[in-house]
Parts: C-alpha cells; sequence; structure tokens
C-alpha cells in the first residue's frame, strides 16, 4: 500500500489542490494530514472540504485549534493572531467543530501522527537533533510524521539521532532505526523552495519519496490582499521562507 502525508496546508487552496493532483498520479491508498489546515491563508473551508472528503487521519495543529477557539494566540505573532481570528469568521460552525476534533496524536501500527512532536503535539518544533532525542522516550512507534516547522526533515534515532537530507525524488528507505519525518509544507514553504511539499510512502519497498510541485502563487497572493490578509504573509510566499 501506498500512504501520501502532508501538513501545514494553511488555507492554500492552490497549492493543496496542485498537490491533490500529483498524489492522484501516484494512486495512494490512504492520505495522512498532519495538521493545520487553516491559518494564514485565503480559503479556510475549502481546505477543510478537501481534507474532509479524501483524508483518512488528521491531526490537530496550533493553527486549527485557534481557529476553533480551543487554544489562545497569545503565543502567536501579530500577522498570524490576526489570520487566525479572520479564519474564525470565514468558518461554518461545523468546520468550527471538525477542527475542534481534530486529536492530538494518532498512531497506526508502526507509525505516529503528531503536528509538533510526541512531547507537545501542539507547540513543538523538532528541529535539531538535541529535541529528536528528547522526543525518543515520548516515541510509541517506529516512525513519527510531523510538521509545524514547514521544512521537510529526516532524523534517524537510535540512543542518539542524526539529521539526513530529505531530497526532492531520492528514495529514502526506512531501516529498523527510529525515524521522525517531516513532508515539508504544502500551502507556507519555509525551506526557501516556494513549490508545495508532501511525501509518499511505500510499504511494499519500506521508502519514503518526498515531492514538490510547483502551483499559482501569485493568484493566492490576489485572494489574500483581497482578503486583507497581513502583507508579511502574503509576501513570504515567493521567498519560501
Amino acid at each position: 500500500m501506498k500512504y501520501a502525508v502532508l501538513a501545514d496546508v494553511h488555507a492554500n487552496l492552490a497549492a493543496l489542490e496542485a498537490v491533490m493532483k500529483d498524489i492522484d498520479h501516484g494512486k495512494v491508498d490512504e492520505l495522512w494530514c498532519l495538521g493545520d489546515l487553516v491559518g494564514y491563508g485565503p480559503d479556510p473551508a475549502e481546505c477543510i472540504n478537501l481534507i474532509r472528503q479524501y483524508c483518512s487521519f488528521c491531526v490537530a495543529g496550533n493553527h486549527d485549534w485557534a481557529a476553533a477557539g480551543k487554544i489562545s494566540t497569545e503565543y502567536f505573532n501579530p500577522e498570524a493572531a490576526y489570520a487566525a481570528r479572520w479564519t474564525t469568521t470565514k468558518l461554518a460552525e461545523d468546520d468550527i467543530q471538525y477542527l475542534a476534533m481534530l486529536p492530538l496524536k494518532i498512531n497506526l501500527e508502526n507509525f505516529s501522527l503528531v503536528h509538533g512532536s510526541p512531547r507537545e503535539p501542539i507547540w513543538e518544533y523538532v528541529l535539531s537533533t538535541n529535541v529528536a532525542e528528547e522526543n525518543l522516550r515520548f516515541l510509541e512507534t517506529s516512525c513519527c510524521f510531523l510538521g509545524h516547522s514547514h521544512v521537510p526533515l529526516v532524523f534517524e534515532c537510535q540512543d542518539s539521532c542524526t539529521l539526513r537530507r530529505f531530497e526532492v525524488d531520492v528514495p529514502l528507505n526506512l531501516s529498523v532505526k527510529r525515524l521522525f519525518v517531516n513532508p515539508g509544507s504544502v500551502g507556507q514553504p519555509r525551506d526557501r523552495d516556494t513549490r508545495a511539499s508532501y511525501a509518499i510512502f511505500d510499504n511494499n519497498t519500506n521508502q519514503i519519496v518526498l515531492y514538490k510541485v510547483p502551483y499559482d502563487i501569485s493568484a493566492v497572493q490576489r485572494r489574500m490582499a483581497a482578503a486583507a490578509l497581513p502583507r508579511s504573509l502574503i509576501e513570504r510566499l515567493k521567498y519560501g521562507a
């Protein structure tokens, strides 16, 4: 079976549609989402609808729970907090209930799905080997898929962890070691690559592959401007940062 794994859609419908089209070419069996369906972008309800329609499993991100009123935005930067409040006004009650009911963690046999980390599923960024190692005792499976940082990364761990490059279109063999795998961001990449990012795991070959998909960034920026979303959020899409 093949499993597509995506994270951090952030209400970017054009990017999500481009990824969904690309995923369809791979004929995957299931779609797993690592949270932050909304926030920042101009089309939160539409993105929720697509994820609900096609996603087999989805966990909560901090922006999802903020839009649903389950967590405060006091630790968000001003632009993110504004976007979270704006997002709530664009959602139907059914959308809000869906976001509010998303779980913090899902374990699927050998895989864990979280947004941030096993230790702090909503808030923690796993960007260093030290943080990855600290999370090993909270990891209940051999492989954890996570998002939140918007940067594709792989940490390969035994007693300690090593950061490995996660390169586009280069199959990564899943070894007996424990892994933290970040597929990057669909809707707001921060690895200096503006393309939408996702990954596919094939359990027949025991390999995971990172994919990048171009989309019409200018069209999304125009929609964000029309919605009077913060300029900094609009500009960063063209830099992938």
